[in-house]
């Protein structure tokens, strides 16, 4: 009997894991879908930015954990304009050498939520963390004031939840001579 419900238990678990990824479909996104469109192929949305006038931007973030945020541009009327998954070096890159000393709500409008926000330390304020495809154990990082005003463009990080003894240190060999 125990055995019939593991594997009842097991075949539930892929028929989800099968249905969730036959939703999420981003590369469908295409101009002129309504945001209720949008949100059948990648999921609900993470956040809403009204920065510019006429201009709705719907972020659908996959969580702290996850490496992809595509942003949606919505007109007026409600339909797609433009679409991107902004985690990435280029976006990063325009960060870093556009967005020193500007506002952090603008941040947030091209990169969505950080995946990690912790204390800045003795300098105050406040480090936001973006977890990105990449093949390195590595985020982008940006130090935002207590007043909203980002102190710098971003750097690179080691993502302190990779394995540490990858990296050669902290453990170093194990075993014997």
């Amino acid at each position: 009997m125990n055995r019939s419900i593991e594997r009842l238990c097991v075949v539930l678990a892929l028929c989800l894991a099968a249905t969730a990824c036959a939703t999420y479909k981003p590369q469908d996104i295409r101009a002129g879908q309504s945001e209720a469109e949008v949100t059948q192929l990648i999921g609900q949305p993470t956040g809403r930015y009204n920065l510019y006038p006429g201009i709705t931007r719907v972020e659908y973030a996959t969580g702290p954990w996850g490496r992809v945020t595509w942003m949606v541009d919505l007109d007026a009327a409600g339909k797609v304009t433009a679409w991107a998954q902004v985690l990435n070096e280029t976006a990063f890159s325009y960060v870093q050498t556009h967005y020193q000393e500007m506002d952090a709500q603008l941040l947030r409008y091209t990169l969505g939520r950080p995946g990690n926000v912790r204390g800045g330390g003795w300098q105050g304020g406040q480090v936001w963390s973006w977890r990105y495809p990449t093949n390195e154990c590595f985020w982008f990082q940006v130090s935002v004031l207590d007043s909203g005003k980002l102190r710098d463009g971003g750097t690179y990080g080691t993502d302190p939840s990779c394995d540490v003894g990858s990296f050669g240190i902290g453990g170093g060999m194990r075993g014997g001579r």
